[in-house]
C-alpha cells in the first residue's frame, strides 16, 4: 500500500508540476523570490517552458566541434556521446549537460565563488562571505594557472567550457532561459575551466572540510581536558573492521607537492622581532572558545552539506570464491544530501581515447564513478583529517601582521565586493597568513589551513583513472590525486579486486592537530604520508575488500589521520562484512540486496543486553509486550517494524540517560554546533564508548552520574527502557503493534530551489544512520545513497553493469525526466548502465532519440 501511494503521488507530482512551479514562482518560496512581472506572457518564465519538452531526433549546429558528434537518450533520459576526438567529446559532454542541468551548475559555482546572493539578494551574503574567506575560487585559479593548456585536462577543460558556452549562446538567442533567470534578469556569465574547478572544489569542501578542532576546542573548555580525551578519543573505542590491516611500515614523509593557495607569501624581509612580552603573549581559553564560536557561526549560513557532517557511503569488491557467475565484482553506492537535481549525471562517453560509463559530476568533464572496458572503480571518503585550525599571534602595536618564525610578517589582503541582487553591494577583506585565510578575529585570531585549498590535479588523475586498464595503471593515475582523500574501491575484467586511499594526509610537527594549533611555526604541517604508505589492500585472501567510512587502518598504524570524531562507527561496515564473509555472492543481485538493507548490526549486538537487563524486572503488561518483541526481532529498520522504533528510542534514550547529566553539569554549549555536539544527534565516538562500556565495561564511570559512586550499566538499560516505552505510547499510542517506524521516520528528497512544492516526499521509510541504506539527518531524512551502482566481470571485456540514483535527468520541474527515476531507487531497483556502444546498439531497437552535432558552418 505504501509504495502504491508512493507511485500515486508521484504521478500526480508530474502532472501538476509545471502548475506548481508557476505557483512557485508566483509567490517566492525558499530562496526563490516572487516572479511579479516577469510573469507576463512572452518573457520571464514563459519561455522555459521548452525545459520540459522531451527532446526529438534532430541535426545541430555546435560552434566549436571539429567534427561530427552523436548523442542519445533512452526512454528514461540516460545520455551517451559519441566523437570521433577527445575535443569533441567533451565539448559535446559540456554542451548535453548545460542542456539538461545549468541551473545547478551555475548555482554551484556561484556557491564556491562567492556569488550566490548576486542572484538570491541578501540571505546569502554569508554564505558569500564564508566562501570568499575559504577561498574556492583563489585555489581553482592556481589550479587553472598550474594546468598546461595542451595537456590532457588543459583540454578537456577548455573543450567542456566552449560546450557549456555553445547552450548559452542558445539561450541568449532564443530567450528560453531556465525559470529562476527569467525571475531574476540575472543570467549566467560565461563558462570558464576555472568554473568547472569550483565546482570540484565544492564537492572537495562536502567532503573534506571540516571544523573538528573548534568541536575540540569547545568540549575541552566544557568537560575538561580528560574526560574529552576519554570519551573523544584519537582511536575509536569500539572494534573496528579496517580493510587494511597492516602490516605498516613508516616510510617517513613526502612534502606537500604545492603551497596553499590561500596563504600569504612569505616576505623577503619582515619586522624587527617583537619584545619578549609580545612574543609570549598567550592565548585564554575563553578567547579559543570566542574564536571557535565565530567560526561556526559562519558555517552555519551555509548549505547543510557544506561541511562534512554526514559519514555515509558504501563499496565493496568480491572476487575468487566469494562470487559466483563471474570473475570480480564492484558495489558502490556514495551517500549525499539527496536533492533535486541529482548530485550525478548520467552519461556515457566514446572517442578514440575514451570509452566510460558511470556517473558524472555537472561542471566537470569525464566520469567520476564508473567502469571503462576493463576496470570499475566507485568512492567513499576518508575523512581524514584534512582541515587544521592555526592561532596566529597578532598585536595592536602591529597592525596588520601576525608573528611567525621568530619575526613579525605583512598580512596579505584580498579585497572582494559582494554584488547582492536588491541592495547595495558588500565589500570583504579576507586577510592571509602563511597557514592560509584568517576566519575569524574574534577573541583568538584564528586561520585555517585546508588541504582543500592546495592546488591538485584532479582531473588529470581522474581521466587517466576513465583510461586505465589494470591495477598497475590505476593506482599509477592516483598517485596525482590530492583532496578530497577518497578510498578509491576497484575490480577489473581479469577477477582482481582492491582499495587505495589518495591524497594529501597532513602532519605537523607538534601539537594536538584535533585542537587549534600554535600559529607561530612550531606546529605547521611537516609533509604528508607517502604514497606508498597510504591505506590499501589488493587480491586479500578472504577475497573480499569494503569501505563504509569506518577508519581503514588498525591502531597501530604509523602515521595519524584524524580521530574517532571524523570516522564512522563501523555499524554499516560490520554488516557488510558480515554479509560478504565466508559466502558467495549472486552478481548483482546479491549486491543490490546488500545495498538495499536496513539491517542494524548495533542493534543486533545490543538488544541481546538489553534484554538481559531487563530479566528479573517487574513490566507492566505494555513493557512485556515490547520486550516480547524486542527478543523476536531481527535488527531489521522496516518501515512497518514497531521493533525498530522501540530500538532507535531506546538508543537515544539510553544515551542520553548516560551522557546528559555529564553535559548538564559541563553546560557544554550545544547550540553552536548541534550536529557534533548535542547528544540527539548521537555524536559518533560517544555511540561508540556506549556500545563498548555496555559489551564490555558495564561498570564504567561514566555511568554514575556526577558526584554518584554506583556506575551500572543494566540500570542504565532499564530506565532508559522505561523512558522509551512511555514516550512511544504519548506518540505513537497504547499498542505497541501500532509503533511502526514508518510513523516516526521518513525520507525525502528536497529541492535545490528549497520548494517544498518541488520536492519529493517525505514518505515513510526504512533505515538508520548504520544500515547499509543509510538514512541520516533526522527523523525525516534527506540524505543517504545518491547513486547505486554493480558491475560483475564476467571475463576480459565483459560486463554486466546496473545503475540508479534518486532524481531525474532533467532539472526541470516540468520535465518527465525531473525524478522519474526515484520510484526504482526507493524500491531497490536499476537500469543498464550501458557503455556507448551498448547505447548505439541497443537504442536503434528501442527508438532512442538521437542529436547529430554538426560543427558550424
Amino acid at each position: 500500500m505504501a509504495a502504491r501511494l508512493r507511485r500515486v503521488a508521484a504521478c500526480l507530482t508530474a502532472t501538476l508540476s509545471a502548475t506548481l512551479l508557476m505557483f512557485v514562482l508566483g509567490v517566492g518560496i525558499g530562496p526563490v523570490p516572487a516572479l511579479g512581472r516577469a510573469l507576463a506572457p512572452g518573457g520571464g518564465v514563459w519561455p522555459s517552458a521548452a525545459g520540459a519538452r522531451l527532446p526529438h531526433s534532430q541535426a545541430l549546429r555546435i560552434p566549436g566541434l571539429t567534427g561530427t558528434a552523436e548523442v542519445s537518450f533512452t526512454s528514461s533520459g540516460m545520455a551517451s556521446v559519441q566523437a570521433s576526438n577527445d575535443h569533441d567529446l567533451f565539448l559535446a559532454q559540456g554542451y548535453v549537460t548545460a542542456r539538461n542541468r545549468l541551473t545547478q551548475m551555475d548555482l554551484e559555482r556561484r556557491l564556491g565563488e562567492g556569488r550566490l546572493a548576486q542572484l538570491q539578494g541578501s540571505s546569502a551574503v554569508a554564505s558569500d562571505t564564508f566562501e570568499l574567506r575559504l577561498g574556492l575560487e583563489r585555489t581553482a585559479r592556481a589550479e587553472w594557472a598550474a594546468t598546461a593548456p595542451g595537456s590532457p585536462a588543459g583540454q578537456a577543460l577548455t573543450a567542456y567550457a566552449q560546450g557549456v558556452n555553445d547552450r548559452l549562446a542558445e539561450l541568449h538567442s532564443t530567450h528560453e532561459w531556465p525559470a529562476i533567470y527569467g525571475l531574476t534578469g540575472v543570467h549566467p556569465a560565461r563558462w570558464t575551466p576555472v568554473d568547472s574547478m569550483v565546482v570540484q572544489e565544492v564537492l572537495t569542501q562536502q567532503l573534506d572540510f571540516t571544523t573538528a578542532p573548534l568541536d575540540y576546542s569547545i568540549l575541552q573548555k566544557s568537560l575538561g581536558a580528560a574526560d574529552t580525551a576519554r570519551w573523544f578519543p584519537v582511536q575509536p573505542a569500539n572494534a573496528q573492521q579496517p580493510y587494511d590491516p597492516g602490516p605498516y611500515h613508516y616510510l617517513g614523509t613526502d612534502p606537500l607537492a604545492a603551497a596553499n593557495a590561500n596563504a600569504a607569501a612569505v616576505p623577503a624581509t619582515s619586522s624587527a622581532a617583537p619584545t619578549t612580552a609580545a612574543a609570549t603573549t598567550s592565548t585564554t581559553t575563553a578567547d579559543a572558545a570566542a574564536a571557535a564560536v565565530s567560526i561556526l557561526s559562519g558555517t552555519a549560513s551555509l548549505p547543510d552539506d557544506l561541511r562534512h557532517i554526514h559519514p555515509d557511503s558504501n563499496a565493496w569488491a568480491v572476487n575468487g570464491s566469494a562470487l559466483r557467475g563471474g570473475v570480480s565484482l564492484l558495489a558502490g553506492d556514495p551517500h549525499l544530501q539527496l536533492s533535486l537535481p541529482s548530485y550525478w549525471y548520467e552519461v556515457s562517453l566514446r572517442s578514440p581515447g575514451f570509452d566510460v560509463t558511470g556517473a558524472s559530476l555537472p561542471g566537470m568533464p569525464a566520469i567520476l564513478l564508473g567502469h571503462n572496458a576493463h576496470i570499475s572503480w566507485s568512492l567513499t571518503d576518508v575523512q581524514n583529517q584534512s582541515t587544521l585550525f592555526y592561532k596566529e599571534r597578532t598585536s595592536s602595536s602591529h597592525p596588520d601582521e601576525y608573528f611567525w618564525r621568530g619575526a613579525w610578517r605583512p598580512l596579505q589582503k584580498v579585497h572582494y565586493t559582494i554584488p547582492v541582487r536588491g541592495a547595495s553591494s558588500v565589500p570583504l577583506t579576507v586577510n592571509l597568513t602563511v597557514h592560509g585565510p584568517i576566519m575569524t578575529e574574534k577573541g583568538q585570531t584564528t586561520s585555517v589551513d585546508w588541504m582543500g585549498d592546495i592546488p591538485s590535479a584532479d582531473l588529470s588523475a581522474l581521466l587517466s583513472v576513465n583510461t586505465a586498464s589494470d591495477w598497475g595503471g590505476f593506482t599509477k593515475a592516483l598517485r596525482e590525486w590530492r583532496a578530497p582523500t577518497q578510498n578509491f574501491v576497484y575490480a577489473d575484467d581479469q577477477g582482481h579486486i582492491g582499495i587505495i586511499a589518495p591524497g594529501y594526509y597532513p602532519l605537523v610537527r607538534s601539537g594536538k592537530p584535533w585542537l587549534p594549533l600554535s600559529g607561530t611555526g612550531e606546529s605547521d604541517i611537516s609533509g604528508t604520508i607517502p604514497f606508498a604508505a597510504v591505506p590499501k589492500t589488493y587480491d586479500p585472501p578472504g577475497h573480499v575488500v569494503a569501505t563504509a567510512n569506518q577508519r581503514p587502518v588498525g591502531a597501530n598504524y604509523p602515521y595519524y589521520i584524524g580521530t574517532s570524531q571524523g570516522f564512522d562507527p563501523g555499524y554499516r561496515a560490520d554488516e557488510i562484512y558480515g554479509s560478504l564473509d565466508g559466502t558467495t555472492q549472486d552478481g548483482s543481485s546479491g549486491s543490490a540486496a546488500l545495498q538495499s538493507s536496513v539491517t542494524d548490526s548495533l542493534a543486533r549486538s545490543i538488544v541481546p543486553r538489553l534484554l538481559s537487563a531487563l530479566d528479573g524486572t517487574s513490566l507492566d503488561a505494555r513493557s512485556r509486550s515490547v520486550r516480547t518483541m524486542l527478543a523476536g526481532w531481527n535488527g531489521s529498520m522496516d518501515a512497518s517494524s514497531p521493533a525498530a522504533s522501540v530500538w532507535w528510542t531506546f538508543w537515544g534514550t539510553y544515551l542520553s540517560t548516560v551522557f546528559q547529566p555529564w553535559w548538564d553539569e559541563a553546560k557544554v554549549p550545544v547550540s553552536l554546533d548541534p550536529w557534533n555536539l548535542d547528544l540527539g544527534h548521537a555524536p559518533g565516538p560517544l555511540v561508540e564508548d556506549l556500545e563498548q562500556w555496555t559489551l564490555h565495561d558495564p561498570t564504567n564511570a561514566a555511568f554514575a552520574s556526577p558526584g554518584s559512586t554506583t556506575p551500572n550499566a543494566p540500570a542504565a538499560m532499564r530506565a532508559a527502557f522505561t523512558k522509551t516505552v512511555d514516550s512511544l505510547t504519548k506518540q505513537l499510542g497504547n499498542d505497541p503493534a501500532d509503533w511502526t517506524w514508518g510513523r516516526l521516520h521518513q525520507r525525502k528528497i528536497p529541492s535545490l530551489t528549497g520548494a517544498a512544492a518541488l520536492g519529493y516526499g517525505p514518505f515513510p521509510a526504512g533505515g538508520d544512520p548504520w544500515t547499509p541504506n543509510a538514512a541520516d539527518d533526522g527523523m525525516v531524512s534527506d540524505f543517504g545513497p545518491s547513486w547505486r551502482m554493480t558491475v560483475t566481470w564476467t571475463g576480459p571485456g565483459q560486463s554486466t553493469a546496473k545503475a540508479i540514483y534518486p532524481g531525474g535527468q532533467s532539472e526541470d520541474p516540468a520535465s518527465p525526466w525531473y525524478q522519474n527515476l526515484i520510484p526504482l531507487w526507493w524500491d531497490g531497483r536499476y537500469l543498464p548502465l550501458r557503455t556507448a556502444a551498448e547505447q548505439s546498439r541497443d537504442g536503434t531497437s528501442s527508438g532512442d532519440v538521437r542529436w547529430t552535432l554538426r560543427p558550424e558552418r
